[in-house]
């Protein structure tokens, strides 16, 4: 029954929350990584998981727990060149049903704006559940959310100008 009830959530949940993830790292590969280590993790803890108010959500922060925790072990290596995947990014989003423009843009949001845009938008979870997820007040989801909204409106604006295309 467990194996079953598990399943179903990933077939429902999966593409969602790789969309939300995508949309908060901006990177395909890694989004795909940090979903499938967050289904991983929430297998293991199904009955927790199962339990609480928002799987998605769980699902998402644990992905971008995941992000934190895996940049803060490797923050010291040393890269080779400047090429960090974002190229690879931008060109493509994969089949997650993200515009690249518009992934582009999600990108320049800071962190944790795209956090809120992620689970409000993506995951359409409400104000007290994204705060929650989040471990914010949801005056500071509402805020950041506000600024994001703001911020794609006026780029989303200025591509769509006639004297932007000239």
């Amino acid at each position: 029954m467990k194996q079953l009830e598990f399943e179903d959530f990933y077939r429902s949940g999966r593409d969602v929350c790789l969309r939300a993830v995508l949309a908060a790292v901006s990177d395909r590969a890694l989004a795909e990584d940090l979903v499938a280590e967050a289904f991983a993790r929430a297998w293991a803890a199904w009955p927790r998981v199962r339990g609480h108010p928002a799987p998605r959500a769980w699902i998402v922060r644990t992905a971008l727990n995941t992000r934190v925790s895996w940049w803060r072990r490797h923050r010291r290596e040393v890269g080779y060149g400047d090429h960090d995947g974002r190229e690879a990014a931008a060109v493509e989003s994969g089949g997650a049903g993200i515009d690249p423009a518009l992934l582009a843009l999600l990108r320049e949001l800071p962190r944790r704006q795209r956090e809120v845009v992620a689970l409000r938008v993506f995951l359409d979870l409400d104000t007290a559940t994204t705060a929650k997820t989040l471990g914010i007040a949801p005056g500071t989801v509402t805020a950041h959310l506000a600024r994001a909204v703001g911020t794609l409106r006026g780029q989303l604006v200025t591509l769509d100008t006639p004297e932007a295309g000239s």
